[in-house]
């Protein structure tokens, strides 16, 4: 884990290597770090195989849960203020974002849950829902474990889908990155059948800790808030910005909101590849 003031480069991802960025936001004293999880390359690449092959143990049948189109459209906004994003496919350009054809499911950890937390949650989730344009379907309860090696097909737990994006409440103990001053973390694994590289799942942890002991004013469950919104804003895709005016900076916003640039990223997030071949 890079604890130091700036972002590490981040390379695109290559064929047969797939890639999972796991991003980190500090709240307070606050400064950014990074950490890549283990990828798993997709066999056979060819698209056709991949679907005649089934489900494995590493990925469920391709296309599963797919659409024929995409399930909603991001909004319409500026091409204002900054943004960035956390990979982009080989040509350097295009991000690297979840397959709008299919919705986006999350569960909840519910241990360590601060009071209130629940609808916070549902409430940053619509949020980033509204400004991709991504579907997002809540999958209740789980007592999945957080794990920086988390598999991104869990049959047994699951079944036949891609495992739903995590979130849970979490202490340095179970999470070191969330040690010091360090309110978040969140990020997704990429995968790719031989076409565009898609996020397929991923994950949220909070400080538990800090979360209780702020959730009881305005101002502390706006942060929290804040905070859930700036996770998940890494899960769909977008990372740090120099740029104070946008909740995207690793400090956040001033006004805990999204700004210009937020908003532009997200819009572009929403309008991802579809991949039925994953």
């Amino acid at each position: 884990m890079d604890g130091g003031p700036h972002s590490r480069g981040l390379p695109a991802p290559h064929p047969g290597n797939a890639r999972g960025l796991l991003a980190v936001v500090l709240v307070l004293a606050l400064a950014l770090g990074a950490a890549w999880l283990a990828g798993r390359p997709i066999w056979p690449w060819s698209p056709a195989a991949a679907a005649a092959a089934g489900p494995t143990a590493d990925r469920p049948t391709p296309g599963v849960g797919a659409a024929d189109a995409p399930l909603g459209r991001p909004p319409a906004v500026p091409e204002l203020g900054t943004w960035s994003f956390l990979q982009h496919q080989g040509d350097g350009e295009t991000p690297v974002a979840y397959d709008p054809c299919r919705p986006v499911h999350y569960v909840v950890r519910p241990d360590g849950v601060p009071a209130g937390g629940a609808g916070l949650v549902a409430e940053a989730v619509a949020e980033v829902s509204a400004a991709t344009g991504l579907r997002f379907v809540a999958d209740g309860a789980t007592d999945e474990a957080w794990s920086e090696d988390r598999p991104a097909a869990q049959p047994g737990r699951y079944g036949d889908r891609w495992a739903p994006v995590l979130v849970s409440w979490e202490t340095p103990a179970t999470v070191p990155a969330l040690a010091g001053t360090v309110a978040g973390v969140g990020g997704s694994e990429a995968w790719s059948a031989g076409g565009p590289y898609v996020y397929v799942t991923g994950a949220v942890a909070v400080d538990a800790g800090w979360a209780a002991a702020v959730v009881g004013s305005p101002e502390g469950r706006a942060a929290l808030r804040g905070v859930l919104v700036h996770e998940l804003a890494h899960v769909v895709g977008l990372g740090h910005v120099d740029d104070p005016g946008e909740l995207m900076s690793p400090h956040g916003s001033a006004t805990g909101e999204l700004g210009p640039g937020d908003r532009h990223g997200l819009a572009r997030l929403g309008r991802g590849p579809c991949e039925p071949a994953l």
